[in-house]
């Protein structure tokens, strides 16, 4: 379950999405997200239609990208189930205070799906983006919040390395896991009470794991002589090239076809 979690990993590949300017990524994922909140039935097939078009330019794995949903399962059932039983409706089934409706279903569905291809189209941004990249476009598309003294860079600095501890936290409570097993803990058997309670004695580990290497990263920045974004110059600038362009062509296509699909026809 934990090497299942993808978001925050970086799978190297020669594709033509490895190759976009990172803010078209950034800006990419950011409209398929409100995409998926504007469709309406017939709206799901545009979407899905995007997805698979941007899985198959990745050239990254479906099975790969598949495996990141295993995390997600419980929310999952937990929403769905929720859905189900809490929306008024036609009713198709009812036991005392439970029942299951037409409308509940629907909406069941459709946020399942919108679960599910938010998962998928989060994960392609960072499986396709390095975590230096996202942390350059995430500072070059908020640049214009300096002028209202809002920290950019800082924020853009902790963003990334957030997103780049994600894999290394789960390398190292796979590690633990596997120390622990090897004494004689047991994570797999029992029920979801039991399987809570033997992951207690990793959080002790992992949160001293954690400050050790948080320690370590600010010392081997502070040898460095960083000190925040203010006169800091980038090796590798960004600079938009043609493809680019053409993405946020594509983009916007796609976003006014999805307005049009979800708000206007209400198909």
């Amino acid at each position: 379950m934990i090497r299942d979690i993808t978001i925050g990993q970086y799978y190297p590949a020669e594709s033509l999405l490895h190759r976009l300017d990172p803010r078209v990524k950034f800006v990419g994922t950011l409209i398929y997200i409100v995409s998926l909140f504007v469709m309406n039935s017939w709206g799901y097939l545009l979407g899905t239609a995007f997805l698979i078009g941007v899985i198959l330019l990745s050239k990254v794995p479906f099975s790969f990208m598949i495996r990141g949903l295993k995390s997600i399962v419980v929310l999952l059932v937990i929403t769905m189930t929720l859905n189900v039983l809490l929306t008024p409706g036609r009713v198709i089934w009812q036991w005392g205070i439970l029942r299951v409706t037409w409308e509940g279903l629907a909406l069941a569905g459709r946020m399942g799906i919108r679960l599910i291809y938010l998962i998928l189209g989060a994960s392609l941004m960072t499986l396709t983006t390095t975590p230096n990249k996202l942390t350059d476009a995430m500072e070059s598309l908020m640049k214009p919040l300096n002028k209202i003294h809002v920290p950019v860079h800082e924020i853009a600095m902790m963003m990334s390395i957030a997103l780049r501890f994600i894999p290394i936290l789960l390398e190292e409570t796979d590690k633990i896991m596997k120390a622990q097993m090897a004494r004689g803990a047991d994570f797999d058997s029992g029920g979801l009470i039991k399987k809570v309670k033997a992951m207690v004695p990793l959080l002790v580990p992992l949160f001293v794991s954690a400050f050790r290497r948080a320690n370590d990263l600010a010392l081997a920045m502070e040898a460095r002589c960083y000190h925040g974004g203010e006169g800091r110059t980038q090796m590798k600038p960004l600079r938009y090239q043609k493809r680019d362009w053409l993405a946020y062509s594509f983009l916007l296509v796609y976003l006014a076809a999805s307005i049009v699909i979800g708000v206007v026809l209400k198909w």
